[in-house]
């Protein structure tokens, strides 16, 4: 048994025999379930990788040799093996561990990522830097076979695999991204995964020349003229790759024998491993649409996962999926496209109910964008459901393949604003200041489903393309019926409270709490303020704005998004153009990564809570 909290680094594992790493794996497994039973996190990837990770770390030498994690979900053994698992418990919380690599957490991260198919493009660079450098060192990129979906993924590829500088790829082929992946290379990594004829021969030369010492000799020499026989050159072959592979990504043996081969290649290296989401957790092993991807907190014996759901709420993801399988029903051009985010934007009843309209790109960002426009210059109505943070990726064709061409195409903004435990790399606060400069870009939030609804019947009657931003999180369910939508005007907004002192603009959810605010002022301090609901970024509703103006009161612009280049500074901009003097203060994230923790204790770290803004609307008025 090994005290998993008092590991300090991995230097320990070089001297472990096959049966006591495979102990300590089974310890590791054992401390992941009950940590992340208590705080929530990444448990079916973490849970695949345990021997592919010790087997790293017994052949390899961090941090003098660099591991790059792409995504970096699945670092939790690494945090584990190097001094971290008595942080656990503080995993993904405010102030705590970090549930993806982080430099300034430990020597052992050398490079921090968040998003998909980064890694080997890192590995490359820090290749490269090695070699100019005149040192001596390993560089080890981990990628999933989800991640391989990306294209930037293959510009790295194409890139190294003729230089012959030594660069190890490893793999980790589990047939998942955080939904079950799709496309061409899925089809190709099955095919060299279940090649019956090699696999079978393969044992039967094992077999044969078992206990003699030309064993490793003659399967190193004869395992690709083998594969190459029988599977035909991999596409990594073509590319200038030494493959090795498939390897069982739960055999130690294995793992450790295909590194050590890896290790003294002279040219760059793929290792093809296949490994099980979920393992040794059956009911994460069971899972096959991504729900043990991450979770919260649940009970380590039964599975259940504990949901705080609100009486009659539903996501707001899963209200949009409601109304897109209800406009569905009613117009046959409309199709939703999503990149390998099924599980995560809660498409599953869309793609249960129209599996041909529900088009799963795979990570591919920027193809799902352009993909969107080619189907709207044919009479189509595509909606890109897209996390606001992945959205970044695909500026370049949203605003040349999309925008500029004037095409119909609805973007799905999920997660906009403060997400919470997965932190800087995944908050979604820039896709305002991203799309507001882009001609032709409508841009809407709404406060609640009825008004989702309405936007999102508006949105196809736009001649152009429109982003719908929605939050983490719950609202009040609303059941879908379209005849009762309605068209909003564009650039519209609504009073929700008028006011005599001051006037709080904002849009989404975060409306009925400040509508309430304004309320408990005016009776408890006799303070009168109005609410507005911006539910359209752009374009602005000017004729609101020159009433406000009339009315030489402050405006106190509220944002959870980035305020550079945000709402408050498109209002400051109209007023400036307009000549206009206007007293505005705006609220909203400033120029800062912002970190995980929950959202409350992230939106009181940036004095963007309730009472952050009364106070700010006290200090206003008194000036």
């Amino acid at each position: 048994m090994y005290d998993i909290e008092k590991i300090t680094n991995p230097s320990f594992i070089k001297n472990l025999s096959t049966k006591e790493m495979q102990v300590l794996c089974q310890d590791i497994r054992t401390f992941l379930i009950d940590s992340l039973s208590k705080t929530g996190g990444h448990v079916s990837s973490n849970l695949g990788v345990v021997e592919l990770t010790v087997a790293m770390h017994k052949v390899f030498n961090s941090p003098e040799d660099k591991f790059i994690w792409d995504v970096g979900h699945q670092v939790y053994i690494h945090k584990m093996l190097t001094g971290r698992a008595n942080q656990f418990s503080t995993l993904r919380q405010y102030k705590g561990l970090s549930g993806f690599p982080k430099r300034k957490e430990s020597e052992h991260d050398c490079w921090e990522t968040g998003h998909a198919s980064t890694s080997i493009s890192a590995a490359v660079g820090m290749a490269y830097a090695r070699d100019l450098n005149d040192e001596n060192y390993h560089v080890v990129a981990v990628i999933g076979d989800g991640s391989l979906t990306g294209g930037m993924a293959y510009e790295a590829l194409n890139h190294i695999g003729h230089t012959n500088k030594r660069l190890i790829v490893i793999i980790n082929d589990n047939e998942m991204a955080i939904s079950p992946n799709v496309g061409a290379l899925h089809n190709i990594f099955g095919s060299i995964r279940t090649n019956e004829s090699y696999l079978n021969t393969k044992r039967r030369l094992k077999k044969l020349l078992k206990n003699t010492q030309l064993l490793n000799r003659v399967m190193y020499r004869a395992k690709g003229s083998l594969k190459r026989f029988v599977i035909g050159e991999t596409p990594f072959d073509a590319m200038g790759f030494k493959y090795f592979g498939p390897v069982d990504g739960h055999n130690l043996d294995d793992l450790i024998k295909n590194l050590n081969f890896a290790k003294k290649a002279d040219k760059p290296v793929i290792v093809h491993v296949k490994t099980k989401k979920g393992k040794g957790y059956s009911v994460a092993e069971a899972d096959k649409v991504g729900t043990w991807h991450g979770v919260g907190k649940f009970n380590k014996e039964t599975g259940e996962v504990s949901v705080h759901k609100k009486e009659n709420c539903v996501s707001w993801s899963k209200l949009m999926c409601n109304g897109l399988i209800e406009l569905t029903k009613h117009d046959s051009r409309v199709s939703v496209i999503t990149p390998a985010m099924i599980n995560g934007s809660a498409l599953n009843d869309y793609q249960m109910l129209y599996p041909d309209r529900l088009i799963d790109v795979g990570i591919a960002e920027e193809h799902a964008v352009t993909m969107a426009g080619g189907m709207a210059t044919q009479g189509m109505k595509p909606f890109v459901s897209i996390y606001s943070t992945f959205f970044k990726r695909a500026f370049d064709q949203v605003h040349h393949d999309v925008a500029r061409q004037n095409l119909n195409v609805v973007f799905g903004v999920d997660r906009a604003g403060i997400v919470g435990a997965d932190g800087e790399t995944h908050q979604g606060l820039y896709d305002i200041p991203m799309l507001r400069p882009i001609p032709n870009m409508t841009i809407m939030m709404p406060k609640d489903a009825k008004e989702a609804y309405d936007l999102l019947y508006t949105a196809y009657e736009i001649n152009g393309p429109v982003a719908i931003r929605y939050p983490r999180g719950d609202v009040f369910n609303v059941v879908p019926n379209y005849e009762s939508w309605q068209s909003v005007p564009v650039g519209s907004w609504t009073t929700l409270k008028s006011g005599a002192d001051a006037y709080l603009l904002s849009m989404g959810p975060i409306l009925d709490d400040l509508v309430q605010l304004a309320e408990d002022l005016s009776e408890a301090e006799g303070i009168n303020v109005g609410v507005i609901n911006t539910r359209f970024i752009k374009p602005l509703d000017t004729r609101l704005l020159d009433e406000l103006a009339k009315l030489e009161v402050p405006l106190i612009v509220y944002e959870e998004s980035a305020m550079i280049g945000g709402l408050g500074t498109a209002i400051l901009e109209y007023y400036n153009e307009t000549n206009q003097t206007v007293k505005v203060k705006r609220l909203g994230v400033p120029d800062v990564y912002v970190q995980h923790g929950s959202v409350p204790e992230v939106l009181a770290e940036l004095h963007l809570s309730l009472d952050d803004i009364k106070a700010e609307i006290n200090q206003v008025i008194k000036k």
